[in-house]
């Protein structure tokens, strides 16, 4: 009995917290969200749903405007994996009689009488069996399904065929209503554990100017406050709604600074934290990309960094203090320091993403902290070589693959200066944003010196393995180091699992 009370409570909690993720948003007056709801909606979606103003909502996966989304929880205490067939087994979600699939072909006439701009997500801590085609399936930059992949194949002998023939028996419907039907599915697997959620949540609680609550606390006062207003009825609200309710509570935070107004940049997506949902304007340069790889029809100086470009030199006339949350390759972090740089007469702050979510700035700390600093060495290449290669070694030990792409790849490097901790590598060797300004000051200033003393002017081949944080600060410095080609390596080996040059600064065609 204890342990399903504790069971029911974790899935309460887990419910809640979700909740507050999507809510908190409702403060930001800049953020598209304008109304979250909780325990409402179609059946079995129908544990949060959120509305997003059309003109600034997030887009779907076919660039398509997302208006409203609606949440189905599922938290368990045990671990396990389903696969398709689960899809359709009303066991699945602890129903009698209707499974996942019909419970979505119902919800789906139930918003404004039609699924125009809906999206009907399951998340969930289980996990998608490695082994079962539904993996295959689910997008991993917004977690709704390949259709292009299920319908691939003609055959019902086909894995892929299988599915179709299994889904469509099982609700009555044709290949085409089928296919319409699963465009507005999304599944999504929950990675964090409780505690987690918990610290993840004290940054949209700050971000939002509510009270955080001490972290030794055992108790939450956000896990249970919204269940007590479910049992008075207030269960949806907007901006101004939930202002009132928090007040009431005593959850609003006391003597809150005016925050600075928060702007995205992301080639990549975490599908549980959309920055659409919590930032002022977004540059989405995702559809540029293929998982992590550029696309074949994109490039880096021709089209992704004008852009980024207009992005940041609009969002720094907002005001002398900017916050960017930049869910990008370090490519595109340089290549914004390099924009905002330190000439510009703005003092940027960098949502950074280390073991939890903090906010990095070059005054968060006083200039007397003692911080680790640099361990530089250099190493000879071609004697005739005029240009420098730079292995920076703060996440991880990058010298090796340098080292031997510069051999087969670089006959025009004379110097490799590589850079790591005093204390080596690691996701903790950088502890804050005035740690990250002051290691990107100093080993721009080693570049520098190196460039000078050896009479090298050529171009610096930089490969970073670093916070997204520290390289925009370094990229930031970009003048005084000089011409600049930055590089990403290919940890999905797709284009021969080694280093790619990305973009070249400055862009001069």
């Amino acid at each position: 009995m204890a342990q399903a009370i504790l069971a029911r409570r974790d899935g309460d909690t887990f419910q809640s917290r979700q909740f507050w993720r999507k809510a908190c948003s409702l403060l930001d007056p800049e953020s598209p969200v304008v109304r979250v709801g909780f325990e409402g909606g179609p059946k079995g979606f129908d544990d949060i749903w959120v509305d997003y103003e059309p003109a600034r909502g997030i887009q779907d996966q076919n660039g398509s405007p997302l208006l409203r989304e609606h949440i189905q929880c599922k938290w368990h205490v045990a671990p396990n994996t389903y696969g398709y067939a689960e899809l359709v087994d009303p066991e699945f979600i602890n129903a009698n009689a209707v499974s996942l699939l019909q419970r979505l072909r119902q919800a789906r006439s139930g918003f404004a009488g039609n699924d125009t701009g809906a999206r009907y997500r399951l998340l969930s801590n289980w996990r998608i069996n490695p082994s079962d085609p539904l993996r295959q399936l689910v997008h991993q930059r917004s977690h709704t399904l390949r259709l292009d992949l299920l319908y691939s194949t003609a055959t019902e002998r086909s894995a892929m065929g299988a599915i179709r023939k299994l889904w469509m028996d099982h609700l009555g419907l044709d290949e085409s209503e089928l296919r319409v039907m699963l465009h507005t599915l999304a599944i999504s697997e929950a990675t964090d554990s409780l505690d987690d959620t918990r610290h993840v949540l004290e940054s949209f609680l700050r971000i939002a100017g509510l009270r955080r609550p001490p972290p030794h606390e055992s108790s939450f006062v956000y896990d249970d406050v919204i269940f007590h207003w479910m049992a008075q009825g207030r269960v949806e609200f907007d901006a101004d709604t939930l202002r009132q309710a928090c007040h009431k509570e005593g959850l609003l935070a006391e003597g809150a600074e005016p925050r600075p107004m928060v702007f995205g940049v992301k080639s990549f997506e975490h599908s549980s934290d959309r920055l659409e949902d919590r930032c002022a304007r977004v540059l989405n340069l995702v559809p540029h990309f293929l998982e992590r790889q550029i696309r074949p029809d994109a490039d880096w100086g021709d089209t992704l960094y004008p852009a980024l470009k207009a992005f940041l030199l609009d969002a720094a006339k907002t005001g002398d203090r900017i916050r960017l949350v930049l869910d990008a390759h370090l490519t595109l972090s340089f290549a914004a320091g390099a924009v905002l740089n330190i000439k510009s007469g703005r003092i940027v702050e960098i949502e950074q993403r280390v073991l939890d979510k903090v906010v990095w700035a070059p005054d968060d700390r006083s200039a007397s902290d003692q911080e680790p600093g640099w361990a530089f060495g250099a190493e000879s290449f071609v004697d005739a070589g005029n240009d420098v290669a730079v292995a920076v070694s703060l996440t991880h030990d990058t010298a090796p693959k340098v080292r031997d792409y510069v051999t087969s790849a670089l006959p025009t490097v004379k110097t490799l200066l590589t850079a790591a901790p005093v204390d080596g590598p690691g996701a903790r060797s950088v502890t804050s944003g005035h740690h990250a300004f002051a290691l990107a000051e100093s080993l721009a200033a080693k570049i520098k010196a190196i460039r000078e003393t050896n009479g090298l002017t050529g171009q610096v081949h930089l490969f970073v393995a670093a916070p997204g944080g520290f390289s925009f600060y370094l990229g930031q410095r970009q003048v005084s180091v000089g011409t600049v080609t930055l590089y990403e390596f290919d940890f999905e080996g797709g284009r021969g699992g080694s280093y790619q040059a990305a973009l070249t600064l400055p862009v001069t065609r």
